[in-house]
């Protein structure tokens, strides 16, 4: 059975992933242009924040938020729409990719930094370029103002310098060889041991704790759903593994919560019922759940107003 990958919806990822058998997969320039392009619309479809990219001949790196939690389909989705069109142009047959992907957790925004330096400096390592910021075909140019940003949020890249400038003085700078990451039976991690534990019960509930130092929220986004969670807690002075669901007031709080979860972090039905507030429901149950609680909340609403 295939081992679950160590995310959760919010989650930071360094992901990567490789020609079969070495095979330059990105051959020419128009290739990789047709890659972002396909991670821009994907991206898009699926709200997954990209916070930086570069892109070698036969391989590539992603910086991801797992921003609504379809951080696999995204890249399942990747990999096949460029497979299909690298095949079509280049001809061969069978896979692509090396893998489905590679993807390492990233703990907080220090490693995050780290790993941002890290991806930069490819070009460098593989001797294509003497200075980061004279490769193409990286995110670095966007950082720089150099050329316009169409899938990555530079803004909060900036923020995690304190500014442009303060991150152009950075990148002049040495980049470590290699990242620190830590392996474990789960997933690899850039960070330190004891966030693991956390970082496991978060995949397996699915609930988000804000395990950045910054988060910054944008309407092109879905709100991780640990957030929707700790603001309701917060709202109304409950814990949610307190609450009993038998009570009038019990249900009312869980059909909020649902609302929340459907509209602010995006979740399907399906993914709401992997949460133990909802394990007892069938999708049918829910959907049902959701228009009641709704309704009442759009009466609620309304009645604030008159």
């Amino acid at each position: 059975m295939r081992r679950a990958r160590l995310t959760y919806p919010g989650a930071f990822h360094h992901v990567m992933n490789r020609g079969i058998k070495g095979e330059y997969i990105f051959p020419d320039d128009a290739d990789k242009k047709v890659f972002l392009e396909i991670v821009a619309e994907k991206s898009k479809n699926l709200h997954i924040r990209h916070l930086g990219y570069c892109i070698l001949s036969n391989h590539y790196h992603l910086l991801l938020e797992n921003s609504s939690g379809r951080m696999s389909d995204f890249l399942k989705q990747v990999n096949g729409s460029y497979g299909i069109y690298y095949r079509r142009k280049h001809g061969g047959k069978g896979y692509v990719f090396q893998n489905r992907f590679k993807s390492t957790l990233i703990q907080n925004d220090s490693y995050l930094r780290l790993a941002i330096l890290y991806l930069l400096q490819n070009p460098v390592r593989a001797g294509l370029v003497q200075n980061i910021s004279e490769y193409e075909w990286s995110s670095v140019r966007e950082y720089l103002g150099k050329a316009k940003s169409q899938i990555t949020d530079v803004p909060f890249i900036h923020d995690l310098w304190g500014g442009k400038k303060e991150l152009a003085n950075e990148i002049k700078g040495t980049a470590p060889v290699k990242l620190p990451v830590l392996k474990s039976e789960h997933g690899d991690l850039l960070g330190e041991y004891e966030f693991l534990e956390k970082a496991l019960i978060k995949r397996d509930k699915r609930v988000v704790e804000k395990n950045c130092d910054r988060r910054r929220q944008d309407d092109r986004y879905f709100e991780p759903a640990g957030k929707v969670y700790w603001e309701l807690e917060r709202k109304f002075g409950v814990k949610f593994n307190r609450i009993d669901y038998a009570t009038l007031a019990g249900k009312q709080l869980r059909g909020e919560l649902l609302v929340r979860l459907r509209e602010l972090s995006g979740l399907t039905y399906r993914d709401i019922a992997q949460f133990p507030e909802f394990g007892d429901l069938q999708l049918h149950s829910l959907a049902k759940l959701y228009k009641d609680a709704r309704k009442r909340i759009a009466i609620n609403e309304q009645n604030k107003v008159t």
